[in-house]
């Protein structure tokens, strides 16, 4: 069993950053593919980006690519995602989520394992 914990997120005025961390919990985490998605009101969940086990392989959905960064500190069993030049389209609720095997998934059924979520507030 995996747990993870997002922090980070908040109110932020547009063109500024926020770096969002989630922490997980578990021994394995240095084997996981871990994945951020997001959710505006009214909107389905959307993927974000996604890092690989080594944090070697990264991938961005095209809203985001060039503007958002993952990271990953196996040592300290946390995942990053550094936003910048944030828009107020970018305003959701952010999430974080495992996926127990060391290739990324863009999907949503392709995780195991998923945080509570924190919001990312972006005013115009």
């Amino acid at each position: 069993q995996v747990q993870l914990v997002e922090s980070g997120g908040g109110l932020v005025q547009a063109g500024g950053s926020l770096r969002l961390s989630c922490a997980a919990s578990g021994r394995t985490f240095g084997t996981y593919c871990m994945g951020w998605f997001r959710q505006a009101p009214g909107k389905e969940r959307e993927f974000v980006g996604a890092i690989n086990w080594s944090g070697g392989v990264k991938y961005y959905a095209d809203s985001v690519k060039g503007r958002f960064t993952i990271s990953k500190d196996n040592a300290k069993n946390t995942v990053y995602l550094q936003t910048g030049s944030l828009k107020f389209e970018d305003t959701a609720v952010y999430y974080c989520a495992a996926r127990a095997r060391v290739d990324i998934s863009t999907l949503e059924r392709g995780y195991d394992y998923w945080g509570q979520g924190t919001q990312v507030t972006v005013s115009s």
